[in-house]
């Protein structure tokens, strides 16, 4: 069980992660996490000092989220194709439960690589998974098309993430309510998986 102190260090964590996922960090105020935690700014400082350093414990938990669960399918001894299948639903399912996430680490690095390269070592592991081999292997057998991870990553996160990020114009261009969003995500989904395995896999 866990101790007053631990407890309202947690309110406390996650209200800031509600508000800089929002606001972003220069957006945000000390005294704006205090509100949305519902305890006063003395209290917050107390377990945290800084809005920096609460900012990059954050920081290094949605990195973690974003990218733990990718490497740990990467590293699975599935086939190419279903791999990227759950690869796939992994990010769909994440982009829909919290589609500031990506706007978030994206702005975020962008404004500031230096201060937050330390927090980015998880790029490099997914430079050593599982995957890395099976992508060798294929093209060495001439199952695979030549492509390297660099170039295949952002092909599933990126035909993803689009498809929330840019939410309010499919609705209004397509003339869509939220269901209908829904069906044209989860049939988008669907095609962006067809498209990648049927380029990368030949034959």
């Amino acid at each position: 069980m866990k101790c007053i102190g631990e407890k309202s260090e947690d309110k406390i964590k996650e209200a800031a992660r509600r508000v800089f996922l929002k606001k972003g960090f220069d957006g945000t105020t000390s005294r704006d996490i205090a509100r949305e935690a519902d305890m006063n700014i003395a209290l917050t400082n107390y377990y945290f000092r800084s809005k920096e350093k609460l900012f990059l414990e954050i920081f290094r938990d949605v990195l973690e989220m974003y990218f733990n669960s990718t490497i740990e399918i990467l590293n699975k001894k599935i086939d190419i194709k279903t791999k990227i299948s759950e690869m796939i639903d992994n990010d769909y399912n994440m982009m829909k439960a919290e589609p500031d996430l990506v706007i978030f680490i994206m702005n975020e690095i962008h404004k500031e690589p230096d201060r937050l390269f330390p927090e980015m070592a998880l790029f490099k592991k997914i430079q050593s998974t599982y995957f890395i081999n099976q992508l060798k292997e294929g093209v060495a057998d001439g199952t695979l098309r030549d492509i390297s991870l660099e170039n295949l990553l952002p092909l599933m996160k990126c035909a993803i993430e689009f498809i929330f990020l840019a939410k309010p114009i499919h609705k209004r261009l397509f003339d869509m309510d939220d269901a209908g969003f829904d069906i044209y995500a989860e049939t988008q989904k669907e095609h962006i998986k067809a498209m990648i395995c049927n380029y990368l896999v030949i034959g």
